[in-house]
């Protein structure tokens, strides 16, 4: 894990946020590789996620050979949670950051996950309850770009391989700062970019040729895994999403790449 890296100071229009801006709308146009129309993608999204949520956890373990867990770890190590906290976890259908979380406080404190999908938060309602977590998680069916949460609600935000999935990246980041609470926490883990040379050829082979095969034998769904791994090329590179997040109004933004930039953990404050 390498360590933070601060985001450039806000630039005026016209300049640096520009690109930025620009990588969020392609964001929203595409559904993958294919352009869409904004209105169409949420939909398309939803029964992706439908259609992968019994094989989601089992993938996420074959495609990264276990080392999302490291990941998701590291985005908790960096919360650091504290009992009496309040987090709310968006898109978080699985449970995994939000078990992992209670698991870090012995269960003292309070978990809000926060999901668009029902087929996904019913994958995570049994995992909790299999876990003994059920009844210390609030489960709500909710878009991340809405949220069902009234102003200065929670003290952390988290939000792990989801925002890439969102429609309008403007709406969602300004939703999660209006439910900090001041001095409330945001935490984004999300794929990003490749920053070390030959790692990024390799993961391009990997992702393109193993990733769907995977999705088809294991998943029976060759096309969604196809999808997810477009998603992650059309999503903005670290000093990007760092500026979407400065353009929301959250402060102190920085960023951590893990496994060479495969993925990366931003952070930023309701200050």
């Amino acid at each position: 894990m390498s360590e933070p890296q601060a985001a450039s100071p806000a630039s005026p229009s016209g300049t640096d946020t520009d690109p930025a801006k620009a990588a969020a709308l392609r964001l929203a146009r595409s559904f993958g590789y294919e352009e869409v129309e904004p209105e169409e993608k949420s939909a398309k999204v939803r029964e992706v996620f439908r259609r992968v949520a019994s094989r989601y956890d089992l993938m996420n373990d074959l495609m990264s050979g276990g080392i999302h867990r490291l990941w998701k770890e590291a985005l908790l190590d960096w919360l650091a949670p504290r009992r009496g906290m309040h987090l709310v976890d968006v898109a978080g259908g699985t449970g995994d950051i939000a078990m992992r979380f209670l698991a870090r406080v012995d269960g003292e404190a309070r978990v809000t996950l926060c999901d668009i999908n029902d087929a996904m938060l019913a994958v995570g309602r049994d995992r909790a309850l299999d876990a003994g977590w059920l009844g210390e998680i609030d489960w709500v069916t909710g878009d991340a770009m809405a949220l069902p949460f009234p102003d200065r609600s929670f003290d952390a935000y988290t939000i792990a391989f989801g925002i890439r999935n969102v429609t309008h990246l403007d709406k969602a980041l300004a939703e999660a700062r209006r439910v900090l609470r001041p001095g409330g926490r945001f935490l984004c883990l999300e794929f990003s970019r490749v920053v070390l040379p030959l790692l990024d050829r390799l993961y391009d082979a990997y992702s393109f040729n193993v990733v769907p095969l995977l999705g088809r034998l294991v998943a029976r769904d060759e096309a969604s895994y196809r999808y997810l791994v477009e998603s992650i090329r059309r999503f903005p590179d670290q000093p990007a999403f760092a500026a979407l997040l400065k353009d929301a109004g959250l402060e102190q933004v920085r960023w951590r790449n893990l496994s060479g930039g495969i993925a990366a953990i931003h952070s930023g404050w309701r200050l």
